[in-house]
């Protein structure tokens, strides 16, 4: 993806604690380490003269980060919960949250270890005990909170947000011990292997996703644990449940997955090479998920994730071009250096340009204003419709057994609607969407991708409302094919042909030094697609990831 106008992006030798005492260490000219007694002064109190002293602005000092984080911590380390809240930006929300830490998760026993800070963020370690009708465990685990200045006076107080009390919480969710609603799942591959996140570590997000959905069902019985419990917007944003401790094992019910052992253990090994990665593999002949694996592992970027696709979009916009027989392949189509749409310049990578060349040379270049320049034969809503009918995206309905993001692609007018025909504008996307997206291609058909088979529960699986013509289905291929053999995605395809097809995409994000690189490829019975965040051009970051997964797929 080159240069353009860009559209706003959507879008870690600590001192002890001993008697009660917590020591921070500070770094700054003049400032020694202390230490804050239970004695010390109360974080909601005020200065007679404060008043009349102008609000304070400006960096924060090292001083004001360390009191300000001390009088937190030794606050709710010594059950002051009003003190503690007070000592944040939001004392409502912070006093619920640390009151259920006691009250509905029941911990107790509670040791705060800070760490040394970094600028206006201060780590630190916690150990409580979980005790619930006479059992108990002991917890550890870490946490990081930021000191901010209050806007209405400059003083320096942590910026509440859930995660501070807990990393796995997002704002509204609350932690909670008791009798699970929901029995655990025995997950398996497709082979009756077991699926566990000490052997997956992937599949953490994915495992809560089914034993929420088929926890019920599976015939399982609960068990005694701490869990988060989703607030509001967490579930508009499709996150399950998550156990962080299990007290009593409940018996679990058992559910069957689609995911190949040998191509999940695969793609955990390839994400694991690269920050920021994740990558779906798929079989286009029926829709099964054989595998999901993601870097980091607190969210499941590779079903849920929401980002610009960047040129790999251009797979669908080409699909629309083909119906609307505004081009073919082998047509003569020139990419100018720039274009101007709506006020709007627009630039291909590296300002480069292809002055004679055919719709498949600039679609194998990834050329961008081979694209855009066709806005001014378009509607609006032509990109999204094609999307939705043909590829069954941005519908939000897909059912493949856990939460997914199902792709969007909102109708957008001008330089926006110029922009989203290159996968940037509001287009949003993840690699399971652009994995379904190849398939297509491949199969001749969508096929909702689905990761428990719809014959467990006699679930609804999502339907395209057409299928493409047996021409532009050929004519897809064609210039996938010709980006695999000659184009940017040559170098990661090397020695997977014949039959095989792939589109490379680099998406920019305000604020990102590097575009997201992204690749969806087809060999055979098998698709793959994956994003490096923050990592450059698809076909060198996520490219490899991809082919190698064809590759080992057979």
């Amino acid at each position: 993806m080159g240069k353009r106008r860009r559209a706003a992006e959507r879008r870690t030798a600590p001192p002890g604690v001993i008697g009660g005492v917590i020591a921070l260490v500070v770094c700054g000219a003049g400032l020694t380490a202390y230490a804050l007694y239970d004695g010390g002064s109360a974080a909601g109190e005020t200065s007679a003269t404060a008043h009349h002293q102008q609000v304070k602005s400006g960096p924060l000092s090292a001083a004001e980060v360390h009191t300000a984080a001390t009088a937190f911590l030794t606050s709710w380390q010594h059950g002051r919960i009003a003190d503690a809240a007070a000592a944040t930006d939001d004392a409502s929300a912070a006093t619920a949250l640390l009151t259920g830490y006691g009250k509905d998760a029941h911990l107790t026993g509670l040791t705060l270890t800070p760490g040394t800070a970094t600028g206006a963020k201060v780590p630190f370690s916690v150990k409580a005990t979980l005790a619930y009708k006479g059992v108990s465990r002991p917890l550890a685990y870490g946490s990081s909170l930021t000191v901010v200045r209050r806007a209405s006076d400059g003083k320096p107080l942590v910026g509440w947000h859930s995660s501070v009390v807990q990393p796995d919480l997002r704002d509204g969710d609350t932690l909670v011990t008791g009798h699970a609603g929901t029995p655990p799942v025995k997950a398996l591959d497709r082979d009756g292997g077991e699926v566990t996140a000490a052997k997956y570590p992937s599949l953490g997000t994915v495992l809560d996703g089914l034993r929420e959905k088929y926890g019920k069902k599976a015939g399982g019985t609960a068990g005694v644990e701490l869990r988060v419990v989703r607030g509001k917007a967490s579930q508009q944003a499709k996150l399950s449940d998550k156990t962080l401790v299990t007290l009593s094992q409940g018996t679990p019910g058992t559910v069957r997955t689609t995911l190949d052992p040998a191509l999940q253990a695969e793609a955990e090994g390839q994400v694991g090479k690269r920050p920021h990665a994740s990558v779906v593999v798929l079989r286009p002949s029926t829709g099964e998920i054989l595998a999901v694996a993601n870097s980091e592992h607190g969210f499941n970027v590779g079903f849920q994730g929401s980002l610009a696709p960047g040129s790999t979009m251009k797979i669908v916009t080409s699909t629309m071009l083909f119906e609307k027989k505004l081009i073919t392949p082998d047509a003569s189509h020139p990419c100018p250096k720039t274009y101007k749409l709506a006020g709007w310049t627009f630039h291909n990578d590296d300002d480069s340009e292809i002055k004679k060349g055919t719709f498949k040379t600039a679609f194998g270049a990834s050329c961008n204003n081979a694209f855009i320049n066709f806005a001014p034969k378009l509607s609006n809503s032509d990109l999204t419709e094609e999307a939705q009918q043909v590829y069954g995206l941005g519908r939000d309905n897909w059912a493949i057994g856990v939460p997914t993001f199902d792709g969007s692609v909102p109708v957008q007018s001008g330089a926006q609607m110029g922009a989203s025909l290159i996968g940037q504008g509001g287009v949003r996307m993840n690699p399971l969407n652009m994995a379904s997206v190849a398939a297509t291609v491949q199969s001749g058909r969508f096929r909702q991708p689905y990761l428990v088979s719809p014959d467990v529960d006699h679930r609804t699986l999502a339907t395209a409302a057409r299928t493409m013509s047996a021409t532009t289905r050929s004519q897809l291929k064609e210039v996938m094919k010709f980006t695999a053999d000659y184009g940017t995605a040559a170098k990661a395809m090397a020695g997977l042909g014949p039959d095989y097809g792939a589109k490379t995409g680099s998406a920019e994000v305000d604020g990102q030094k590097k575009p997201n690189g992204w690749f969806t490829a087809y060999r055979g019975d098998l698709v793959a697609a994956g994003v490096v965040q923050a990592g450059g051009h698809g076909g060198d970051t996520a490219g490899p990831i991809v082919a190698d997964l064809l590759r080992k797929g057979g």
